[in-house]
């Protein structure tokens, strides 16, 4: 079969729904291979148009918090409402091996088993801040492919939600009862991302510690500047088990994505999301085309000699190397 009929067929069963179809076509935006990348842009080409319809929510949490049980919990509410999720879930990969966990269907066995559900753990393949690299990719996938809301389930705190923060329309950042040293501890700037605070596990014993937590993230939020003006961030109490608060924060989720809508924010963060990714694409070309460059290449066994007996310093170094390149082009 030709690679046009082929890339044809492929698009015509996504844009149907067929999930068979999605999962080909994700495995093959994850691939490295030459021949791949060319297809998987062919097929990005043609699925866009039918693309930028659905709710994307990235999810994080401190280790141990329950964030598949809760989105497990928040997905199979979904499904009832009549929605279709799709749920990218980041693994950690080895970075010895390159294998990963990949256990995100076992721990959400309820939601795998729905037809309306989509569930695809993606190997970060040692990236730091532990989102794939393909992430962005696969969710356009995922639109095409009809499913109207896009959770996106990260590693932990750390890196990592700040790149989710640039993909997606709310973010939530998941805590455990009891704030004390784990709110000292969270980073200020994790806080200054999220659109909503869920304090999870908040179920009989924990419920006291729940309330203190809320109160303590409360006061804390207010020591920092709103993310939008006049969209204060709630700090809602849920369980994941019981279903508690579940219902409340799917309709603050609604509330907001209707303010930010109408005061133009989704549009621009929906540009400026594109814009930036746009520029990370490019810096990572120019990145490869400079370090596979014949020339550079020759030079760095040479550089790296040079600064371990203190021949020469980090900078002149890299000067070095980059006037190799404006050399070239000064040749051609």
């Amino acid at each position: 079969m030709k690679q046009k009929q082929k890339i044809h067929i492929l698009v015509k069963g996504l844009l149907n729904g067929n999930r068979r179809s999605l999962a080909r076509a994700i495995t093959m935006i994850e691939n490295s291979r030459s021949e791949a990348i060319i297809e998987s842009q062919q097929i990005l080409e043609q699925i866009t148009p039918h693309t930028g319809k659905s709710i994307r929510i990235g999810i994080t949490g401190v280790p141990g918090v329950g964030k598949s049980t809760f989105i497990e919990k928040l997905g199979m509410m979904l499904i009832e409402k009549g929605h279709k999720i799709a749920v990218l879930a980041v693994d950690p990969s080895s970075a010895k091996t390159g294998g990963s966990i990949l256990g995100d269907k076992t721990r959400m066995e309820k939601l795998s088993g729905r037809t309306e559900a989509f569930i695809r753990p993606s190997p970060t393949g040692g990236k730091l801040g532990g989102v794939a690299r393909k992430t962005r990719e696969s969710m356009l996938l995922c639109e095409a492919a009809g499913y109207d809301i896009i959770l996106i389930e990260t590693v932990g705190v750390g890196q990592s939600e700040y790149e989710v923060a640039s993909m997606v329309d709310l973010f939530m950042l998941l805590m455990l009862p009891g704030a004390g040293d784990t709110l000292q501890g969270l980073k200020r700037g994790i806080l200054e991302l999220a659109d909503m605070l869920i304090i999870n596990k908040a179920e009989e014993d924990n419920k006291t510690r729940a309330l203190h937590s809320r109160r303590d993230y409360k006061n804390a939020l207010h020591l920092l500047k709103p993310k939008y003006e006049d969209i204060p961030i709630p700090v809602i109490l849920s369980s994941a088990i019981t279903g508690e608060g579940i219902p409340e924060i799917w309709d603050y989720v609604l509330e907001f994505i209707d303010k930010i809508k109408d005061k133009g924010i989704f549009e621009e963060n929906r540009n400026q999301q594109q814009w930036d990714w746009m520029v990370r694409l490019t810096e990572e070309q120019l990145l490869q085309e400079f370090w596979s460059d014949p020339n550079i290449k020759k030079q760095i066994p040479v550089f790296k000699e040079k600064l371990r007996y203190g021949n020469t310093t980090a900078v002149l170094a890299s000067q070095a190397l980059l006037s190799l390149i404006k050399s070239k082009k000064k040749e051609k």
